[in-house]
C-alpha cells in the first residue's frame, strides 16, 4: 500500500513530507481506521543532544502528519478522488519528554472537528513506548490563487 504522500503528491517538495525532497524527512502516512499513522526512523544529524531527537524535528513530524490527516479526511468528507491541497493555519506542539532516537518514532493523528474546508487535528508522537509530544492544529484547504494550491 502506498503512503498518502506517495499516492497523491509524488512531486511534493515539502521538507517534512515531500517524496520529491531527497534531503527531507520523507514522512509516510497511512490511513488506519479512524486514525492516520506513520513510523519514522531518525538519523543522527536530527539530534538535539545525545540520542534525543530535536524538538523542531518533532514539531515538523507532527505538523506534516497532521496536515495529511486533514487532507485525507476532507477528501473523504467531500467525496473527492484526490485530497485538497491543505496548509497549516495554526498548530501547537507540547513537548512532554525527550524523544529517544534508539528506535522508531510512531505518529498517530485523528480528526477532532471539521467543516468542508477545515479540519482540526490532534496527534501524538511516541518513542520507546511513551508519548513524548502531542499536537493540535487547524488545517485548511486552499483555493486556486493560493501559492500552495498546485504543490501536489
Amino acid at each position: 500500500m502506498s503512503s498518502l504522500q506517495d499516492k497523491y503528491a509524488p512531486r511534493n517538495q515539502c521538507f517534512g513530507c515531500g517524496p520529491a525532497n531527497p534531503k527531507g524527512l520523507q514522512i509516510k502516512s497511512f490511513p488506519d481506521g479512524e486514525f492516520v499513522v506513520a513510523e519514522f526512523h531518525t538519523q543522527g544529524y536530527q539530534a538535539a543532544f545525545d540520542n534525543m531527537l530535536s524538538g523542531g524535528i518533532c514539531g515538523t513530524l507532527l505538523d506534516c502528519h497532521s496536515n495529511w490527516t486533514a487532507a485525507y479526511h476532507l477528501m473523504q468528507k467531500t467525496g473527492q478522488l484526490e485530497p485538497p491541497c491543505t496548509v497549516t493555519a495554526e498548530y501547537a506542539v507540547k513537548l512532554l519528554a525527550p524523544t529517544p532516537m534508539s528506535g522508531p518514532i510512531k505518529l498517530k493523528a485523528w480528526v477532532a472537528e471539521s467543516s468542508d474546508r477545515k479540519a482540526i487535528i490532534e496527534a501524538s508522537l511516541e518513542a520507546g513506548g511513551k508519548i513524548t509530544a502531542t499536537c493540535r492544529g487547524t488545517f485548511v484547504a486552499v483555493k486556486e490563487g493560493h501559492p500552495a494550491y498546485h504543490r501536489w
